[in-house]
């Protein structure tokens, strides 16, 4: 079980929140949530812990070099996966982190990013799975949703949740870089979620509720 500080009970809070029935961004045992540590290593929510309920042993302490240099992998079994997995836990006999462990690795190592909100709101899932999406989410509806959103959503293509899903939003990180010359604040995966990427819990959560209405509004 994690060791209480300030940036873990951030985190724990922080998932309650997102978790809560009322906001409608999860069921089950849907979304993840991270923060970064340090250099080395992150929180990340254990696999098969739900938010609405989730407490400080659903959370588990995970390295980053030993989840990122999966990627580098070819051919790999979903056994390997899950060995390299439980291989990156700091704390051994701690819960498996989630599949998406690769993301939340990913995205907390972007400059000025801490904390993840992983989410599957039903208002984001009606655009991500219609025709179309990526389109309609090309441009900003509000001066709002640029302050709190950013310049751009990124947009990620399908492609099979865990480490494909991981490759691909790699790409897209680059690609989104390489044109806009900064960091996405917001994910948006076809048939998929949301990520909300902040520099504090309470970031994430605003660009997750923001996303949100923008969702409701297109």
């Amino acid at each position: 079980m994690p060791e209480p500080d300030a940036t873990f009970q951030e985190l724990l809070e922080m998932s309650l929140r997102l978790g809560d029935p009322a906001r409608d961004y999860v069921i089950l045992g849907e979304g993840n949530t991270s923060a970064r540590i340090d250099e080395e290593t992150f929180w990340v929510k254990g696999s098969g812990f739900e938010l609405p309920a989730i407490t400080p042993a659903g959370f588990v302490r995970v390295r980053f070099d030993v989840v990122l240099g999966l990627l580098e992998a070819d051919d790999i079994s979903d056994d390997a996966v899950k060995q390299v997995l439980a291989d990156a836990c700091v704390e051994k006999g701690a819960p498996r982190p989630s599949t998406e462990a690769f993301l939340h690795a990913l995205l907390l190592k972007l400059e000025g990013v801490n904390f993840i909100a992983h989410t599957h709101p039903v208002a984001v899932n009606m655009i991500t799975c219609a025709q179309g999406a990526e389109e309609a989410l090309s441009g900003r509806l509000f001066p709002d949703e640029i302050v709190v959103c950013g310049i751009a959503p990124m947009w990620v293509p399908f492609a099979d949740p865990g480490l494909a899903l991981a490759r691909r939003l790699e790409q897209s990180v680059d690609e989104y870089i390489g044109s806009y010359g900064q960091r996405p604040k917001s994910v948006w995966m076809e048939n998929h979620v949301l990520i909300a990427l902040g520099g504090s819990a309470r970031e994430a959560e605003s660009i997750t509720a923001m996303s949100v209405k923008v969702a409701r509004i297109l």
